[in-house]
């Protein structure tokens, strides 16, 4: 699963709305750009942009300011909602550097744009799914299009739209939770498509019981300007929290990264991970003292990671590092240096 931030744009502005009320409209920041670059540098790998002015009335003043974002948010690739209406929209997000568009009211009143879009981009083309009380909204929100949510997502997905995202416009803004129910209804009429969860998304439980519904991706918004959803936190829980559902610890085998002999075994908590992860220096949980403990924290022998990968059953860990020097506390190079007999006749 991924969480992708979010940055809304009116009047160049970055900013929040309360159950897409223009009414409510608010600055939450100064400097998109800027806020894009703090979102890559927690780790983000997509940030989603909407444009509402574009949304609310086709105008895409807020064009060069995508570019920007673009640029600055690299190497994390940007979407972009709001105004994209007909193939000329497509192309000029597409000359700034979009990577995914988000094809909203457009969808509703033109399929046949929907399925040129998908013909021309293939999977970089999804579709937005504003819904309140299970009908689609379109105009930024304001128009009621009658259209069931689930009737309309199967037509999208007919089209060959491989990616819809959902936003229930009752909970978006609110910090009170997304609308789990719609949305697991989605996930069973369309368990193929690459599903979005948009709205509501307020804290990293949140985030856990929708990766363990099966939702691909949730978009983040005002809780993370209020820091309820830390985005550093959300992301570990989205990416690799799941490692853990088994069990509070995981075993972690270390290999040196070059000469790839096995170096030792250590146990890992979701935390020690999410450190490992962040530092590129291996750290462990202790069982025997009970708290994190940092490889080489007391020796200078530090275990510099190189990669990581999991195991085939999610359950086990391979630390890939370069060792700054012995890796056991005997001074060997390697923990595992007492060979046994193995006697034929004994099998």
């Amino acid at each position: 699963m991924e969480i992708y931030p979010a940055i809304d744009l009116k009047d160049n502005r970055c900013v929040r709305l309360r159950q897409g009320d223009f009414d409510t409209v608010h600055t939450v920041a100064d400097d998109p750009v800027a806020v894009a670059e703090g979102y890559r540098g927690a780790g983000a790998a997509v940030i989603h942009v909407v444009d509402l002015d574009g949304a609310k009335d086709g105008a895409r003043g807020n064009a060069a300011l995508v570019g920007r974002i673009v640029q600055a948010a690299k190497p994390a690739r940007v979407e972009l909602g709001g105004g994209l209406r007909g193939m000329k929209d497509m192309e000029e997000a597409d000359a700034l550097g979009v990577w995914r568009f988000i094809i909203g009211s457009a969808a509703l009143k033109d399929p046949g744009f929907v399925k040129e879009a998908v013909t021309h981009y293939g999977d970089r083309v999804a579709v937005g799914i504003d819904a309140k009380d299970g009908t689609v909204r379109a105009q930024g929100w304001v128009g009621d299009s009658g259209r069931d949510e689930l009737d309309f997502a199967r037509e999208m997905a007919a089209l060959g739209v491989k990616t819809v995202i959902y936003t229930d416009i009752a909970v978006d803004g609110l910090l009170a939770g997304p609308s789990f129910d719609r949305l697991k209804a989605l996930r069973e009429a369309l368990p193929d498509i690459f599903l979005v969860a948009s709205g509501g998304v307020t804290s990293v439980e949140d985030v856990r019981a929708l990766r363990r519904m099966g939702v691909d991706a949730a978009i983040a918004g005002k809780a993370l300007y209020t820091g309820d959803l830390p985005l550093e936190e959300a992301l570990f829980e989205a990416r690799h929290r799941h490692l853990f559902d088994k069990s509070p610890l995981i075993p972690a085998v270390i290999q040196h990264a070059d000469a790839k002999d096995v170096l030792m075994l250590g146990y890992m908590s979701p935390e020690s991970l999410r450190l490992t992860l962040k530092t590129k220096k291996v750290t462990f949980f202790s069982r025997s003292r009970q708290k994190l403990w940092v490889k080489g924290e007391t020796s200078g022998n530090f275990l510099d990671v190189a990669g990581v990968a999991a195991d085939c059953d999610s359950d086990a860990l391979l630390i890939r590092a370069v060792p700054r020097g012995p890796v056991c506390h005997t001074g060997a190079e390697g923990c595992f240096y007492n060979e046994l007999e193995v006697d034929a006749a004994w099998i």
